[in-house]
């Protein structure tokens, strides 16, 4: 696999939004070879492979949002997309076919717009999920997001990769 370009993208709280005050979202551009002809079951292959079980194959809702019960990796399998990350005042993103977005939990995002084939397969490391949040943390949620560890893995490259290079906790 060649390597793909890391983008690290750290982000403090935004209105409303958390973020992630320990661990910056992460986006592999050029992750996956787009030309595979299911791009969807080799990424949710990789995920699994590397232990973070595929939760859902759909788009991003376009509505900010976050979640406080798991870290979030998105493969970009179809299609392209322009996000917001971070909230209002974030980050806007262009992803396409082949790139994978790790966002660790509290990290706001939305989907602005999309490519009418946009396809995304989600996944989160074993015990966590996506539950949607979109009014701002109480202590409850804030300490929940805190106490969620670093994953064993990164979801594309294993036990190497951006997510432990970037992901620091203490580990």
């Amino acid at each position: 696999m060649a390597s793909p370009t890391i983008l690290v993208l750290p982000f403090e709280e935004r209105g409303p939004i958390p973020n992630n005050p320990r661990f910056p979202a992460l986006v592999y551009r050029h992750a996956f070879p787009p030309e595979l002809a299911d791009l969807a079951s080799a990424i949710e292959q990789r995920f699994d492979e590397n232990g973070w079980p595929p939760a859902w194959r759909n788009g991003i809702y376009d509505f900010h949002h976050y979640h406080s019960k798991g870290h979030e990796v998105l493969g970009i399998a179809k299609g392209s997309a322009e996000l917001l990350l971070g909230g209002e005042g974030g980050r806007e993103l262009g992803v396409r076919s082949g790139d994978v977005v790790l966002l660790p939990a509290g990290t706001g995002h939305r989907r602005l717009s999309a490519s009418s084939d946009f396809l995304v397969v989600g996944a989160y490391p074993p015990g966590q999920s996506g539950d949607i949040l979109r009014d701002a943390p109480t202590v409850d949620i804030r300490t929940a997001i805190s106490r969620l560890a670093r994953p064993a893995k990164d979801p594309v490259f294993g036990r190497e990769g951006p997510l432990l290079e970037h992901w620091s906790d203490g580990l």
